[in-house]
This record gives structure tokens, C-alpha cells and sequence, in this order.
């Protein structure tokens, strides 16, 4: 019986390898293929040149990096307050009828579709400003992040034991400061993890903004002004019937997964740093 049990336990644990190394096979796939299509266009010139008019060769996307990283900034200012508050409330008042709402409108909004966040901004600022904004972009984007924020941090929390809480109640600190000094302390490395994944899903999204801060081949030096974007960049040239934009479109999704990659690891590392210390 007892080797019985041994055989069934180190087949689960092989079979839990195998799976978590098949994980590995769709991503190494896509990054191979982006290398094989990309790497050739990433040069100096994809980073500070903006893009060249149909019919002349180089150029780059440097207009719609600095849009793009313009928008998930602004997406962040938006969604990380409004996600962590509305995580904290849902793991720490999780028993009203409140809560239970926040998290359905959570879990229903995180499984809206991005192209329909983008025609209900479209709706309620583009039309009323009567132009495609890098306000309306970012609205669109921190709509998309907030859900996936909120659900993350909630989770996170609970993870913390409550005797955690209950001790720094007992000792006459008011339930904000437990909140905000102990419980998000404790658990700062998950909420930013869940901030991470939240980035990283507005990072790419493309059907959104193009409702919304649509694109830009030039600087966009307002936020009230038609903003580019990597993810609409791409898209834009991948359709065109240019070679030379497919390449620029290949070396831009190319950078596209090296910078999410480099946001995660670069994260990763600082939390393990500061567990460290």
C-alpha cells in the first residue's frame, strides 16, 4: 500500500512537471518567431526616428513609444488608487451586501470585451470633446487595468492572517493606519505583482484605443490631441501592404513582449530585494 502510494505520488509530480513545462512551449514559440521576424528592424533608428512617409525606407516608432508609455502612465494614475481601494474594501468589509456588489461589477467588468470599453469611452468623452484625446486613451486603459488590480489585491489580502489586523486593532491603532501600514506593507510585493499584470494586459491592448486616442504620426504634444500608440501602430502597419512597415510592425511587437518581459523581471527582482532586507 505504501509503495502504491509513493508510485501515485511521483506520477501526479511528473505529470504537474509536464504540464508546467508545456506552459513554456507557446511563449518560447512567440518569442522565437518575433526574433526570427524583428530583430533585424530593432536598431537605433526604430528608437529616435519617427515614422517615413509611404515610399521611403527606414524611419522608426519612437512617436508611438513615448504615446504609448504616455498613456499606461496615465492609465496607472487612474487604476492603482481606484483598483487598491476598491481590493482593500473588498477583503476587509467582505460581508455586506456592498462588497458582494463590488465584486460581481469586478468580475463582470474584467470579462467585458477591450473593444467595447473602447465605444463606451468613445461614447462619454470623444464625443462630447469631439476629438480622439490621450485622456479618453488612458480612461479606456484604466478601465481595463482596474478589475484585474481590485481582484488581485483582494486576493493578496487575504492571504494575510487576521490575527495580523486583529493585534494592531487591539493596540489602539485606528483600522486606516492597520490598512495602510501593516496589511499593504505585508502584502506590497502581491498588489504590485497584480499592478504588473494589470500594466502588462494595457500594454498590448489595441481595440480600445483605437476608439479612443486613435493614433498620431507625429509627436502628439497634447494630451487633448489624437496620441500614437505601439499596439495601433503595429496594427496599423501590419494590414498595410508595405514590407518595409511589416518589419517596423514585427520589431515593434518584438519590443512590445521585451518590455513587458523587463517590467515583470525588473519588478520581481525589487520585491525580492526588499524581502531580502
Amino acid at each position: 500500500m505504501e509503495l502504491k502510494r509513493k508510485i501515485v505520488n511521483y506520477l501526479m509530480l511528473s505529470l504537474i512537471w509536464l504540464c508546467s513545462q508545456l506552459a513554456f512551449v507557446p511563449l518560447i514559440l512567440i518569442v522565437v518567431y518575433l526574433l526570427q521576424k524583428g530583430f533585424s528592424s530593432l536598431s537605433w533608428n526604430f528608437f529616435t526616428e519617427m515614422p517615413k512617409p509611404i515610399g521611403e525606407l527606414g524611419g522608426g516608432l519612437a512617436n508611438a513609444i513615448v504615446g504609448s508609455l504616455k498613456l499606461t502612465a496615465l492609465a496607472c494614475l487612474f487604476a492603482v488608487p481606484w483598483g487598491v481601494a476598491a481590493g482593500v474594501f473588498l477583503s476587509e468589509y467582505s460581508f455586506g451586501k456592498t462588497a458582494k456588489l463590488l465584486r460581481l461589477s469586478m468580475d463582470l467588468l474584467a470579462s467585458v470585451p477591450s473593444i467595447v470599453v473602447g465605444l463606451f469611452v468613445y461614447a462619454i468623452i470623444v464625443l462630447p470633446m469631439r476629438g480622439f484625446s490621450a485622456w479618453a486613451g488612458a480612461a479606456s486603459l484604466s478601465i481595463i487595468m482596474i478589475p484585474i488590480i481590485a481582484r488581485t489585491t483582494e486576493e493578496i489580502l487575504k492571504l494575510i492572517p487576521r490575527h495580523v489586523s486583529e493585534a494592531g486593532l487591539a493596540l489602539g491603532i485606528s483600522r486606516r493606519k492597520v490598512i495602510v501600514h501593516i496589511i499593504l506593507k505585508g502584502a506590497f510585493g502581491g498588489v504590485l505583482t497584480g499592478i504588473v499584470l494589470a500594466l502588462a494586459r494595457a500594454t498590448g491592448e489595441t481595440a480600445p484605443l483605437l476608439f479612443t486616442s486613435f493614433n498620431n504620426q507625429f509627436w502628439s504634444d497634447s494630451l487633448n490631441a489624437p496620441t500614437a500608440s505601439l499596439p495601433v501602430q503595429i496594427y496599423t502597419y501590419a494590414i498595410s501592404p508595405y514590407e518595409e512597415w511589416h518589419q517596423l510592425a514585427w520589431a515593434g511587437a518584438l519590443f512590445l513582449i521585451i518590455f513587458v518581459f523587463s517590467v515583470n523581471v525588473a519588478t520581481r527582482l525589487m520585491f525580492s530585494k526588499r524581502s531580502s532586507n
